[in-house]
């Protein structure tokens, strides 16, 4: 359980679920092996460039210590799943850059100027480290800009690919995945831009939906295709108050044939849009890859929205995974980009020591006890205390439940045509196992 006081932090509580014939007048959460809905591939964080810094930054033992913690599956550590990093720079990097940096006026058309060298001080050596930890952890790649000279905006900051550049940029990012591959660095899936309709961000690249289905069908799909990679091909990648986006995607012919699923946020819209999109397309997968903690927050109030809509919400409606924002930021929420995003609150805050905040929380109470692998089933929404179940690889059955009211709450947990008594604080969040 993880109280909104902060006086349980995922601690383990001392009580064990008896279930028995005995009925009473609680209201009951009902959970139902036999109806199956989506796999589960993970939960986790954006491992971002300042994040790599952060943790890199932190002395062997102490550094060795907190990867345990977080990529470790057992009892005293969290088990992150799911990563997503940025491919070239985030706004939550020092400074704006991609891997083919070259001079105005100039370009580089057999990208003879690529090289990840940059990623070579903390990124990857982070990455690797955490590769040791969890082979099977899954890394999703995210670009925030094309290199300037592929754009028609000379600028980190808005403008948009030009057409003439779509089979380099998608060679850059065959590259890109190639070149991490030689690392032993895996990229499962790749968006083809982040926040594709947001270009005020730095850096960022405006992308519309008919631009990106053309860049997919005719240039990046058939790129992955030449290079023989496995690399999914996961569109749209921002709020939720645009289904119309990933759709329009996908009724593209071209481009369907190359797209595994849609990735959403949620700085905008409602989470059941990702139903929406799943319905029009079951065939393809649905993913949460980003929402922020604004610093300095309110443990409270963000564990409750956060565990509403993303942990139960993405998850009942469809999605395969579920990824917070920022890793890793310092006290004063750096480092970023000039114009990034300036207080962005990481699950850890790293300075001389480490402490957690409340995406780390958020995670963990997924991450830990639903296992990739693990498939989502049936359970009855109970006004007051959202909810959802999973059944893991292991045969356990997980049960992640908010109090959404002012009181302690009182329920029962039907299984089996048996039940057990269970109790929630006010704004808690608790995962039964059994």
């Amino acid at each position: 359980m993880t109280s909104p006081d902060q006086t349980s932090l995922l601690q383990k509580m001392n009580l064990s679920l008896i279930f028995d014939n005995a009925t009473n007048s609680l209201p009951t959460i009902t959970v139902d092996t036999t109806q199956n809905f989506q796999a589960i591939d993970g939960f986790g964080y954006t491992l971002t460039g300042g994040s790599a810094t952060l943790l890199n930054s932190l002395n062997d033992p102490v550094k060795d210590d907190l990867l345990k913690e977080l990529f470790l599956s057992d009892s005293n550590r969290i088990g992150v799943s799911y990563l997503r990093i940025s491919i070239g720079a985030s706004d939550l990097s020092a400074e704006p850059f991609t891997y083919d940096d070259i001079a105005y006026g100039q370009q580089d058309l057999i990208l003879s100027n690529f090289s990840i060298e940059r990623e070579r001080k903390d990124m990857i050596p982070i990455l690797k480290k955490i590769i040791q930890l969890n082979p099977n952890i899954k890394i999703l790649g995210s670009p925030w800009s094309a290199p300037l000279w592929m754009k028609d905006k000379n600028s980190f900051v808005g403008g948009s690919l030009k057409p003439e550049y779509y089979a380099v940029y998608a060679n850059y990012l065959v590259k890109y995945i190639q070149a991490m591959k030689a690392e032993g660095i895996i990229i499962d899936a790749i968006t083809p831009q982040n926040e594709p309709l947001h270009g005020g961000n730095n850096p960022s690249m405006v992308m519309q939906a008919a631009e990106q289905a053309d860049f997919i069908g005719k240039a990046l799909g058939p790129a992955f295709r030449r290079a023989g990679l496995a690399t999914k091909i996961i569109s749209y990648d921002h709020n939720a108050d645009r289904p119309d986006y990933p759709i329009a995607v996908l009724n593209n012919s071209d481009a369907n044939s190359y797209v595994d699923g849609s990735a959403f946020h949620l700085y905008g819209g409602d989470i059941s849009a990702l139903s929406q999109v799943h319905d029009a397309f079951p065939a393809k997968n649905v993913y949460f890859t980003e929402q922020w903690v604004g610093g300095p927050g309110n443990f409270g109030g963000d564990l409750s929205w956060h565990v509403e809509n993303l942990i139960i919400g993405a998850t009942r409606n469809w999605s395969k995974n579920v990824l917070e924002w920022n890793l890793a930021s310092d006290p004063n929420y750096n480092p970023h980009t000039q114009g990034g995003c300036n207080n962005c609150l990481g699950a850890l805050t790293i300075a001389n020591s480490v402490s957690r905040n409340v995406a780390y929380y958020i995670i963990a109470h997924a991450s830990k006890f639903v296992r990739p692998g693990s498939i989502r089933i049936s359970s009855n929404t109970v006004a007051g205390l959202p909810n959802v179940a999973f059944k893991t690889p292991a045969g356990k059955k997980v049960l992640i439940v908010l109090n959404k009211g002012t009181s302690t709450q009182s329920f029962n947990i039907g299984f089996n045509n048996k039940q057990a008594v269970a109790s929630l604080a006010a704004g808690a969040v608790a995962t039964f196992v059994w």
